[in-house]
């Protein structure tokens, strides 16, 4: 089904076409028509499906000409997803005269009070600054006919549920409003059932496993071999470019630290960094300015990072569907990608959690030319004890319980 078939506006199939858009994809076929008709839409979806359009694109056909007023709201739960979603519109809208402009912390107010100023049809925005600018009074949401929570448990996870509905207050009860979320914990369902009216539901691909093209293991170690580990593989391993996700902001910066002292090109991205700092550690790791990407959760979800060829989780994440999200970084758009997790011994509830939630269990594997302490955790791959899967990862064979491996590191 083309997307002339949705009864798009022309100046927005125009940029569809600009864009190199051919066919919908699965969530924009089943959500465009239903926007399109006005109706309150629950959507979930993985990253890189295509939600964006799937409701800009009609919201943008609707709006037809710029006004004076902010008649589009939408919330994202970081700067990098704002300043991602606002450049998508931006490409969508290229060939109408509406204007959009991004609201987020970390920057200064000016540009920001001085678009709100000349009157914007759309803002994309964190909750956060967008309440400091209701509360100066300069921003108004009184003529909002169009309201979008994006990565709504997400926005649950970071804490912004009672901005959000505090920025929900300040719209018209008379709207449409679109929700995405990966998954709809019971306190997103309390949101839906207060903001929503009637709201139709569409799942795409809910992922309860990792992609199939993404080969996943963990390497068990003692906790104080953990760096060490962590710096033999990345000398090992075959990469062309790997994000480390770290539990905490302090760990991030002590793993980028030291990496950097061993003489790889790093990029450091968290909610510490400025803005200006995150946009260049993102833009320098797509351009291969950068090799290695060190990040907390906060380039989990949603953020556009093409080409990732390996993800390694220095922390075993605490919640399954996070580990989805992670190892969910590489092996994108059809391409082969490997994961691999670092575990200590307080990890083991953590592990048979994301076990229980993937339905299989991860392989545990030993580099087979690091020299490592006793650890309790080498004991599960001994007869009587749990077994990992027995198939191949990256061509390296099975001894003693355990896979050994990888392959040389190429050098760039």
């Amino acid at each position: 089904m083309p997307f002339t078939k949705f009864g798009l506006s022309e100046p927005i199939l125009e940029g569809v076409k600009a864009m190199g858009y051919v066919d919908p994809t699965p969530i924009q076929l089943r959500a465009m028509p239903l926007i399109m008709e006005g109706k309150d839409v629950i959507g979930s979806a993985q990253t890189g499906t295509g939600k964006t359009a799937a409701f800009a694109l009609p919201i943008l056909s609707k709006l037809a000409q710029s006004s004076v007023a902010t008649r589009v709201l939408i919330l994202e739960p970081t700067r990098e997803l704002a300043a991602q979603v606002e450049t998508a519109i931006r490409d969508f809208a290229r060939f109408t005269n509406l204007r959009v402009t991004v609201v987020f912390g970390g920057v200064g107010y000016g540009k920001q009070m001085d678009d709100l100023k000349r009157g914007i049809d759309i803002i994309v925005a964190t909750p956060g600054r967008l309440l400091d600018h209701i509360e100066r009074g300069t921003c108004k949401l009184d003529k909002v006919e169009y309201l979008i929570l994006d990565e709504a448990d997400r926005m649950l996870d970071m804490g912004f549920l009672p901005d959000v509905k505090r920025i929900v207050e300040r719209c018209p009860a008379k709207r449409q409003t679109l929700l995405f979320s990966a998954t709809v914990p019971p306190q997103i369902e309390s949101l839906i059932s207060w903001a929503m009216k009637n709201p139709e539901t569409i799942e795409i691909g809910a992922r309860r496993s990792p992609a199939e093209n993404v080969k996943h293991v963990i390497y068990p170690v003692a906790e104080d071999q953990k760096s060490d580990l962590l710096r033999a593989l990345l000398d090992q391993v075959n990469y062309e470019s790997v994000i480390i996700f770290c539990r905490t902001k302090n760990r991030a910066d002590r793993i980028a630290h030291l990496l950097k002292k061993n003489n790889h090109s790093v990029a450091l991205l968290h909610s510490n960094r400025t803005q200006r700092e995150r946009e260049q550690a993102l833009q320098g790791f797509r351009e291969g300015k950068f090799e290695v990407l060190v990040a907390t959760d906060i380039a989990a979800r949603g953020l556009d990072i093409a080409d990732v060829s390996h993800v390694i989780n220095y922390d075993v994440p605490q919640h399954p569907e996070d580990y989805i999200h992670r190892i969910g970084r590489t092996g994108r758009a059809e391409a082969t990608g490997d994961a691999f997790t670092l575990m200590v011994a307080e990890d083991s509830p953590h592990v048979a959690a994301i076990e229980r939630f993937i339905s299989q269990k991860i392989s545990r594997i030993k580099l087979e030319t690091f020299n490592y302490h006793y650890t309790a955790l080498f004991e599960e791959g001994k007869p009587g004890q749990p077994q990992g899967h027995d198939r191949k990862v990256k061509g390296v064979r099975l001894s003693g319980g355990y896979y050994f491996g990888p392959a040389k590191r190429r050098k760039r």
